[in-house]
């Protein structure tokens, strides 16, 4: 019996291959994360506050637009054809972002990098190679991928911009894309024998209408609204307040990140071991929200920036593995696919708000605006998961 819970060497081996295609996609919103609203307030154009974060934020308009299309599209078609077109698009998109300077090209470009939404078509494939009792696993995989893409984003990308700039991050970004889909054709088979899928309305309905997925939808969307918020600010603060040059940003991510998972470990096994798993998630919540009230009133010196990132990231990457975890589990079975789709669809819009949102707020309100706006999000989610279910 234990035998048969074990992932095959083939399950292991298609996780591993596409956990990387989804790690490529998510350095596209994240190698540029702590770096662009300095490299692009120094534009010859000089663009606003607000422009900054809507190149930041319109990826994720665009990937929420073209998730759930594509995805029902390579259910017709096949996912692989899907996926070389979703990469062709990224490569144009990083392409027109780094051959230009100026912030509205930019814009366009990181649009058409978001257009090439194939997140949603990646979890269908990863799902018809997988079996059912391997599926968490070969999810957790890609879970892993996503944390550590995150964590060497933000610890590598000032040591890459001091060599080949942001222009050249996002050339590099159409390269890596060039990869992906050479790895896609020599080493990924598609299934031969997938069932084909019938949409009608009624399936959208049933699933949009489940308030206890909605409640976790909620919960990406907030989370990486204030992700994408914060580092409108954070960069700046650092220089700022932390007297930190931008190149050096990499000496205070790495430690805090580190030791956030260090901290995360003890959170899963009080909340798997011990049953105590929604208070852990409500209490990762609250770590989100002490975090933006930290920036607000003690942010005013190198070490209590550090504090209430290391809080924020703690409550983050906790949260950021749960929350599929648990769509994936409370989902009905045979609609896993449209209701993770609908999932990072609202991921991306949660992206592309946190992106104009925040900008919004701190075009207004000052940079200190968007930890505001951050700590009413977060307000309103804990309200709306206070009643929240685990599944066992």
């Amino acid at each position: 019996m234990v035998q048969k819970d074990r992932m095959s060497p083939n399950e292991i081996k298609v996780s591993s291959i596409l956990a990387s295609i989804y790690a490529l996609r998510m350095l596209g919103i994240f190698l540029i994360l702590p770096i662009f609203s300095i490299y692009a307030a120094e534009l010859p154009s000089q663009p606003s506050i607000f422009q900054i974060g809507l190149a930041l934020g319109i990826y994720g308009l665009t990937q929420a637009i073209f998730q759930i299309p594509f995805g029902m599209v390579s259910d017709v078609i096949g996912r692989k054809k899907v996926i070389y077109f979703g990469l062709i698009l990224f490569i144009i998109g990083s392409l027109c972002a780094g051959l230009t300077n100026d912030i509205e090209l930019i814009i366009f470009g990181r649009a058409i990098q978001g257009a090439g939404a194939i997140s949603a078509v990646l979890s269908a494939l990863l799902a018809d190679l997988t079996s059912d009792q391997s599926r968490t696993k070969a999810m957790g995989i890609v879970g892993v991928s996503i944390g550590l893409t995150f964590a060497l984003s933000l610890v590598l990308s000032p040591l890459i911009n001091e060599l080949i700039g942001v222009s050249g991050i996002f050339i590099l970004m159409g390269v890596l894309s060039i990869i992906a889909i050479l790895v896609i054709k020599f080493f990924i088979t598609e299934s031969s024998n997938k069932k084909k899928i019938s949409y009608n309305l009624s399936d959208f309905l049933f699933i949009l209408k489940r308030w206890d997925l909605n409640r976790l939808n909620l919960g990406i969307f907030v989370l990486h609204a204030t992700q994408i918020s914060l580092f409108i600010s954070i960069p700046y603060y650092l220089i700022t307040k932390g007297g930190l040059p931008l190149e050096e940003h990499w000496s205070i991510y790495l430690p805090i990140l580190f030791l956030s998972f260090v901290f995360m470990v003890p959170m899963i096994i009080f909340s798997q071991k011990w049953g105590l798993s929604k208070q852990t998630f409500l209490f990762s919540i609250i770590l989100l929200f002490l975090s933006q009230f930290l920036f607000v009133n003690y942010s005013n010196e190198i070490l209590n920036i550090s504090l209430a990132l290391l809080i924020y990231f703690i409550g983050f990457n906790f949260l950021e593995a749960s929350l599929p975890s648990l769509v994936s589990r409370i989902a009905p079975i045979d609609r896993k696919g449209f209701s993770l789709g609908v999932y990072n669809t609202c991921q991306s819009l949660g992206m592309f708000f946190g992106g104009v949102l925040g900008g919004f707020a701190a075009k207004n309100f000052g940079y200190i605006g968007v930890f505001y706006f951050c700590g009413i999000i977060i307000s309103i989610w804990f309200i709306f998961s206070l009643s929240i279910k685990m599944p066992k």
